[in-house]
């Protein structure tokens, strides 16, 4: 793996782990926190995909625009 994507996966796998703890909250979940860190998390790793196959892409969080990029691998 590119050093680059290994730094994306390392990112996404510390949103999804921020994701289960604040899912496992019994008292006052904040569930906004744990669908921020999923969109990030999955943004991340579709990043990470991106870098592999060399296609570049902008400061962009939109997951439907990142989708498409990935889709076309």
């Amino acid at each position: 793996m590119k050093p680059t994507a290994a730094e994306w996966v390392a990112k996404a796998e510390a949103d999804f782990a921020t994701m289960q703890r604040e899912s496992r909250v019994r008292k006052n979940p904040n569930y906004d926190a744990v669908c921020f860190h999923a969109q990030q998390c999955a943004e991340k790793y579709i990043k990470a995909r991106l870098c592999e196959a060399d296609i570049s892409f902008g400061k962009v969080h939109d997951l439907v625009a990142l989708l498409e990029q990935v889709l076309a691998i």
